[in-house]
């Protein structure tokens, strides 16, 4: 290329601040010389170098911004670890299309089966796809439900909050909640419900939310919005955080209180 046209492809890549057109465009021209592609191919081939990079810078700061606790992903999952979990299930849910139809993802299972990891690496996989993302285990959504309620936000809160393609709440079940808290919880569910998808884990099974929050009736009615449109799994085993320990039992793996 000419020193004009070099110029003039500067120029226009800062008016357009898509910086990384004019490093494309001068290591592709070469290639689409000796290639003979026409216009339209070497056109198309600057641009998406372009939106490539931009998409995953994007993704990036989605990431940062979700609140994960780590990185987890999908094909890092120990699937040996999880042998009745079916592999098909996961790689569809990681398409994200039931996100456009606002769906729900549901994982119960003792701790240490992998429901975080796996809520994270969907979480992940949302981020990659455009999709706003927000994680917390569900006494930290608790605590914002409370703070924006004492401060007569709470509307707008949740207002804000279904601007989130997908919610993330860890550890449902872990800490017991009072009837003020289920109710906070299930106005945020049901701000959610058929408009923005959740993805849910805990240790216990549906039977014992309602001991969980306090109020069987809120529970029921929580449930049924989440469960309406959802994927629900279920995870069995020892902790996979324990598996060289030679410890095969936690307390919350008692018959009486396996996610089933």
């Amino acid at each position: 290329m000419s020193n004009e046209t070099v110029s003039q492809i500067e120029y226009y890549a800062r008016a357009l601040k898509a910086p990384r057109i004019r490093e494309a465009a001068a290591r592709l021209a070469i290639q689409a010389r000796d290639a003979s592609w026409t216009h339209e191919e070497y056109l198309a081939a600057v641009l998406s170098r372009e939106v490539s990079a931009r998409e995953a810078s994007g993704a990036e700061l989605r990431i940062r911004a979700a609140g994960f606790p780590g990185r987890k992903s999908i094909e890092d999952f120990a699937f040996d670890h999880q042998p009745a979990l079916k592999r098909d299930t996961i790689a569809h849910l990681g398409t994200n299309s039931w996100l456009a139809d606002a769906q729900n993802v549901v994982l119960l299972g003792p701790p240490g089966t992998g429901k975080t990891h796996l809520a994270i690496g969907l979480g992940i996989k949302a981020s990659h796809a455009g999709y706003r993302v927000l994680f917390a285990t569900a006494t930290d959504w608790i605590t914002r439900l409370q703070t924006a309620h004492t401060l007569g936000r709470l509307p707008q809160e949740l207002g804000k909050l279904r601007r989130y393609g997908l919610i993330i709440v860890d550890e449902v079940g872990y800490i017991p909640f009072d009837k003020d808290a289920a109710n906070l919880f299930f106005q945020l569910v049901s701000s959610r419900y058929e408009h923005a998808s959740l993805i849910l884990t805990s240790n216990l099974p549906f039977a014992g939310w309602g001991d969980t929050f306090g109020d069987h009736v809120v529970a029921a009615a929580m449930i049924d919005r989440i469960v309406h449109h959802a994927e629900v799994i279920t995870l069995k085993g020892a902790s996979y955080r324990l598996k060289d320990t030679g410890i095969k039992t936690l307390p919350s793996t008692r018959p009486e209180n396996t996610a089933e």
